[in-house]
């Protein structure tokens, strides 16, 4: 996949929250821009996420992200790499150290547009965050990368406790109780 291939994802894109649906243009958009893939583009670029679950869908692996302090789901910057899919899929192998990770799914399954707190010589920037459903088994052993503070699988039902109102990924666990997002 490329950035062609990418845009013409995007706009086939469809989603019933309004949320994401108001920024799809700007995604859009920003695969026309030449440095839109890499982080050295200060005022925003893309990243990929991927919302890992168990095939039963009763757990979500999420991340306590070293930089942020939150708990997020796994993913990272493209730095330079177009295949969204492969970022998503690199990232959360790497956070993880999951090897049973499987790409669910026809394409995008969520899209979100976040600002990034400055940090050191960094401003504060945009992250078109462009996430895939990818599925793992639940009790394959986790490894802890560097760049995270802690790694668990939460249950569906305490994730809001876990990680306070994050909408994205409320939303993104509401996707995920929908039947065309069970597989």
């Amino acid at each position: 996949m490329d950035r062609t291939l990418l845009r013409q994802s995007l706009e086939k894109y469809r989603t019933p929250f309004e949320e994401e649906s108001a920024f799809a243009p700007e995604f859009i958009a920003l695969t026309f821009e030449e440095d839109a893939f890499l982080r050295s583009k200060l005022s925003g670029h893309f990243t990929a996420s991927a919302w890992v679950v168990n095939k039963r869908r009763t757990h979500t692996l999420l991340t306590l992200h070293r930089k942020l302090n939150r708990w997020l789901q796994l993913g990272g910057h493209a730095d330079g790499e177009e295949n969204l899919l492969e970022v998503a899929m690199k990232e959360a192998q790497e956070e993880s150290g999951l090897t049973s990770l499987r790409f669910v799914g026809n394409g995008i399954f969520d899209i979100d547009k976040h600002i990034i707190p400055q940090k050191g010589d960094v401003p504060e920037h945009y992250h078109y965050d462009v996430r895939y459903l990818i599925e793992a088994e639940l009790n394959e052993p986790l490894t802890l990368s560097n760049e995270s503070m802690d790694l668990a699988w939460v249950p569906f039902d305490t994730v809001e406790d876990v990680v306070g109102y994050n909408p994205s990924i409320l939303r993104m666990l509401e996707k995920t109780s929908r039947s065309e997002y069970v597989i």
